[in-house]
């Protein structure tokens, strides 16, 4: 049997334990042997509270692996209420944490940044409690999420953008899953979303290279899972093929998955499926 979680905003209950997201009505699917953690404050900013879902498998003896979900929208736009497709993970058992960050008119670039790491951190914080292996995180994310699963993966012990989250141990990611993000804003500068998310910081290199995934790529990166459409009009389709090559070329896991003519995540059910299907091949392939 499917238990359903509905979540919707309703003014006059505003009261209640757990907030909900304006005008967003979505579905989550959970297996009976899943419980749900809704709404868990994982972070303080002024007024601003982040918040992130996390749904468990009830009952297990071993630590799970866990699959942290960071939703896109152009840094301006998005809410993790919107992300429903976990059906895959919850088959083979993994937890699921959906996450959501500042958005540009809360606060410009590095915030979403300082966030996903500071929700990361959280979670290794919180792991015994939520029955999670720290050794099998999976970050994963599309368009601008796949951006910021990509920094706070690759990232590591780096701290430079942990400056409200502390984690006094090492973080080292075990995958991740890069749908269609950007790599490098150096030559997106110019792209309305990018320019309005970097903010003041549009016109110094060194900071945009800093927001940059494809620059903090070492050879201790964690393994990398990527999927572009080839005709994407958003982000350039050459941006996961530079990733993709640099990855390589230092000797790190990866996998590229191309979708003919595909735009940015328009795809079909059929090319959706070969997707998950990939994915998990790729998981499964790390002993995840």
């Amino acid at each position: 049997m499917i238990k359903t979680l509905l979540f919707v905003c309703i003014a006059s209950l505003s009261l209640l334990t757990f907030s909900q997201v304006n005008n967003t009505v979505s579905y989550i699917q959970l297996p009976e042997n899943y419980s749900a953690k809704l709404d868990i404050v994982y972070s303080e900013v002024g007024n601003w509270k982040g918040k992130l879902d996390v749904f468990l498998p009830d009952n297990t003896s071993n630590a799970t692996p866990l699959i942290i979900n960071i939703h896109g929208g152009g840094w301006n736009h998005g809410a993790k209420e919107t992300q429903t497709g976990f059906g895959s993970f919850f088959k083979i058992g993994y937890a699921v944490a959906n996450i959501e960050y500042r958005l540009v008119d809360v606060a410009p670039a590095p915030a979403a940044i300082e966030d996903v790491r500071c929700a990361l951190m959280y979670l290794y914080n919180h792991a015994k409690a939520f029955n999670i292996d720290t050794s099998k995180i999976i970050l994963m994310g599309g368009s601008a999420g796949g951006h910021l699963a990509l920094m706070a993966g690759l990232l590591g012990d780096d701290k430079t953008f942990d400056t409200s989250c502390k984690y006094d141990g090492d973080i080292k990611i075990a995958a991740i899953i890069n749908k269609y993000g950007v790599t490098d804003l150096v030559p997106l500068g110019k792209w309305g979303s990018a320019k309005r998310w970097l903010g003041e910081g549009f016109n110094n290199h060194e900071f945009v290279r800093s927001v940059s995934p494809i620059y903090h790529i070492t050879k201790d990166s964690p393994p990398v899972f990527i999927v572009h459409g080839d005709a994407d009009p958003v982000v350039p389709y050459s941006q996961s093929v530079e990733l993709h090559k640099k990855l390589l070329s230092l000797g790190i896991k990866t996998k590229f998955v191309t979708i003919p003519h595909g735009k940015h995540g328009k795809f079909s059910q059929q090319e959706k499926k070969r997707i998950t299907q990939e994915m998990l091949d790729f998981l499964k392939e790390l002993k995840i």
